[in-house]
């Protein structure tokens, strides 16, 4: 009786067709992987969607950090042809990293780079990758990153750990102070900003918390100026770096109906 063989399921997504099928034809060899390729973010998810349904998720998926950026600017002669505008899903490879993490948090990302980049292996990792490695490594180094990350090991270049580092290090500091921002607030003026977060605009914020528009104006004001900014969305995205998240919208869609 033979020795039955745990398979590891693996997709790659690049849009750089010869250099994703070369990969998946690489990997394909090895005894314990089955592999599949998709040419950019939207495709991709739509492989995680329909090998979920058929029982068969995937357990890691292989990146292009530079996903969707037009193969002209990175010299390539036969690109797969980008996404059309309507299409629903991320371009991008950090945005398709944040996804997965968010939808599938059982797949583990690992990014491919054709250069080291530690803020954008910074973000790759905020984003929710486990690892980030270089186009050009070997096969053998790319299976143990692999099997590594299956084992919830993160794997980073040894170059690029000491940027990464200094990376993190800065964010949390942007985060520290943004924190310490919201933290000047009133709770009606975080209330505020939530409703800002959500999405909200200044008659519906008004309308949900039972104040007049005039009062939700002199607010948002405050708002921007405790914060140091000059716009919603920049409030809104220091609110974001500081944790704030939208307020729930449940309540006033439920309200909305009621007779």
């Amino acid at each position: 009786m033979g020795v039955s063989v745990v398979r590891i399921r693996v997709l790659v997504v690049d849009d750089h067709r010869i250099f994703a099928e070369s990969l998946a034809a690489a990997l394909a060899a090895e005894p314990d992987v089955d592999v599949a390729a998709a040419g950019s973010g939207p495709a991709a998810l739509r492989c995680l969607e329909r090998a979920a349904a058929e029982g068969r998720g995937y357990d890691v998926m292989l990146i292009d950090a530079e996903l969707g950026i037009l193969a002209a600017t990175r010299g390539r002669r036969t690109p797969v042809p980008a996404p059309r505008s309507g299409e629903d899903g991320p371009v991008d490879g950090i945005s398709l990293v944040a996804a997965v993490r968010a939808g599938r948090p059982s797949v583990r990302t690992v990014v491919l780079a054709e250069r080291d980049d530690p803020a954008r292996a910074a973000l790759a990792l905020q984003a929710g990758a486990s690892g980030w490695v270089a186009k050009d490594c070997s096969l053998q180094r790319l299976l143990t990153v692999v099997r590594g990350v299956l084992r919830d090991e993160t794997h980073l270049p040894p170059a690029l750990l000491t940027g990464v580092l200094r990376e993190l290090t800065a964010a949390r500091k942007h985060r520290t102070e943004s924190e310490q921002l919201v933290e000047s607030l009133t709770p009606r003026e975080r209330e505020v900003l939530r409703c800002m977060v959500a999405g909200l605009g200044r008659k519906a914020v008004a309308e949900r918390l039972f104040l007049s528009p005039h009062t939700v104006r002199t607010h948002m004001q405050n708002v921007l100026g405790k914060l140091g900014v000059h716009s919603t969305l920049a409030a809104v995205a220091l609110a974001r770096r500081a944790g704030v998240g939208p307020v729930d919208l449940e309540p006033v869609l439920l309200g909305s109906v009621s007779p």
